[in-house]
């Protein structure tokens, strides 16, 4: 057997431990690999998922853990970025028992959006006088109440109306959640849609009361404004000036 089958053999035996023992290593000594590995993995998933890890008694962790180990191809090597590896599994290949949360996925994307947050790169800066959306700052929508699920709350069926909340990396570098009204969330994530090119608000927000039924008078602009600068004053909308 040639070096690159033994390795080949020797990490399909440490992801699935029911696979045969490579030739050449002892039975305790691979289980020493086995277990430093998965208690590598075991500890980083639960580390960054630790909402989700309590919603969990230990044996159906463990069967969770294992069954990400063994199934999932990772595309990267980088722990940093293995909980976006274990959210692509829990979409494609996680198959749920019974007791599972229905909100599993959402709740796991919930958990992992402030890792993610706290290691993108910080945008560029703005030139005056142009308004853009801050590429640190996500609108998102749930079925579930992600914010509000926990041991003592587990709810059975979604809500009637969507979860919606804006996380961001604010100036100081923490990350940061704010629950949206439906209005408010429409707003954020058409201008997260802009990106960090240059926004007209003024006409913006003349399309989005159309969309939303709402009377685009002295009221309605005087309320999106306020929202408007709050965001600004967050390092949420970028730019400098008078907001129009």
């Amino acid at each position: 057997m040639n070096h690159t089958t033994l390795q080949r053999r020797f990490a399909a035996r440490i992801r699935d431990p029911q696979q045969a023992l490579p030739p050449g290593i002892a039975t305790e000594r691979m289980a020493i690999y086995e277990e430093l590995f998965f208690n590598n993995l075991d500890g980083f998933i639960s580390s960054g998922f630790p909402v989700l890890r309590q919603l969990f008694d230990e044996p159906r962790w463990h069967r969770l853990v294992r069954a990400f180990m063994r199934e999932h191809r990772c595309r990267t090597p980088y722990f940093s970025q293995l909980g976006e590896e274990f959210i692509g599994w829990l979409q494609d290949g996680y198959r749920a028992e019974e007791g599972d949360p229905p909100f599993l996925l959402e709740l796991a994307h919930y958990e992992w959006v402030e890792l993610a947050l706290s290691l993108a790169e910080a945008p560029v800066e703005t030139l005056p006088q142009a308004w853009s959306w801050s590429p640190l700052a996500w609108p998102l929508a749930y079925r579930w109440p992600v914010h509000r699920v926990g041991p003592s709350h587990r709810p059975m069926e979604p809500p009637a109306e969507p979860t919606c909340l804006l996380v961001w990396r604010d100036p100081a570098e923490r990350v940061r959640f704010l629950h949206l009204s439906p209005f408010a969330y429409r707003l954020a994530q058409r201008l997260s849609e802009e990106g960090e090119a240059p926004v007209a608000l003024l006409p913006l927000l003349r399309e989005l009361a159309g969309s939303c039924g709402l009377s685009a008078d002295v009221e309605y602009f005087e309320n999106a404004f306020a929202l408007l600068e709050d965001w600004h004053a967050q390092g949420i909308l970028m730019g400098e000036g008078a907001l129009e």
